[in-house]
């Protein structure tokens, strides 16, 4: 029996990412079955505000993985002075 193969670690912060964009879809799907005006404004607010949130955790999730290899390569580049 094989074990299934799991692309990487997920953080926190990956899951954090994917919860407030299914959040987010939410609230969308609220506003657009909402009866009245006032009330699918303060949904798709909190919309925003869930889509604001998942950006943070996903500028948090890139800036944990490594950087680009041009980067790695300068910094093995030995010293000529």
């Amino acid at each position: 029996m094989t074990r299934p193969v799991r692309p990487g670690r997920v953080t926190l912060d990956g899951q954090l990412v994917s919860y407030w964009e299914r959040e987010a879809q939410r609230l969308e799907a609220l506003a657009d079955a909402a009866r009245w005006n006032w009330s699918a404004r303060s949904f798709r607010r909190r919309a925003e505000r869930a889509r604001a949130e998942g950006a943070r955790f996903a500028a948090r999730e890139q800036a944990r993985r490594p950087a680009a290899p041009e980067a790695s390569e300068a910094s093995e580049a030995p010293e000529t002075a």
